[in-house]
């Protein structure tokens, strides 16, 4: 790779803070699951389990996209609902609504949350060939959370880099807000 193909990949990694991340992209298992009939991908690594749908203990004071706190075997966790963080409607808990609980690792100590989802679909493997580096839509939309686009079965579908799906200040809130229920 050369000096110019590491420019362009690390302007394609900038996020709207401007923070100049390059990740290469390699291929690997990701665990798919839809949000308004679209479909998502995250690393199987980071995927600790997956649940159905449980009473959530609310968090006063928090924003809306936190649906609250679970138990989860003796330890309080974070759940935010993935639609309301991206901005989509929201949509009542049905059958197939389930909590993704993943562990990230973006912070100095290790954080477990739940992400609500409307259905969990399968677990591919996805080649380095088969994906894209994240689209660039300007500075002012972060995309940073973007891993990559992933190309299956004649479809596009958005990676997710879990870790980043919050920025740094809304992890703290979610973390202070797993404390003050425990």
């Amino acid at each position: 790779m050369n000096n110019r193909t590491n420019t362009t990949m690390a302007k394609a990694g900038q996020d709207a803070q401007g923070s100049n991340r390059v990740r290469a992209l390699e291929g690997g298992k990701y665990l798919t699951f839809l949000m308004a009939n679209e479909k998502y991908g995250l690393e199987i690594l980071k995927v600790r389990e997956i649940i159905g749908m449980m009473d959530i203990t609310a968090v006063p004071t928090i924003p809306a996209y936190v649906r609250g706190v679970i138990n989860l075997r003796g330890k309080v966790i974070p759940v935010i609902d993935l639609r309301l963080k991206f901005g989509m409607e929201a949509k009542e808990d049905g059958q197939r609504t389930c909590i993704i609980v993943v562990n990230l690792t973006r912070t100095l100590q290790d954080l477990t949350m739940g992400i609500i989802v409307d259905e969990v679909a399968d677990v591919i493997n996805i080649g380095q060939s088969q994906m894209e580096p994240p689209p660039s839509f300007g500075v002012n939309i972060r995309t940073d959370f973007i891993l990559g686009m992933g190309k299956v079965d004649h479809r596009v579908m958005t990676l997710l880099d879990i870790d980043r799906v919050l920025s740094g200040e809304e992890m703290a809130i979610l973390d202070k807000a797993a404390q003050t229920k425990e």
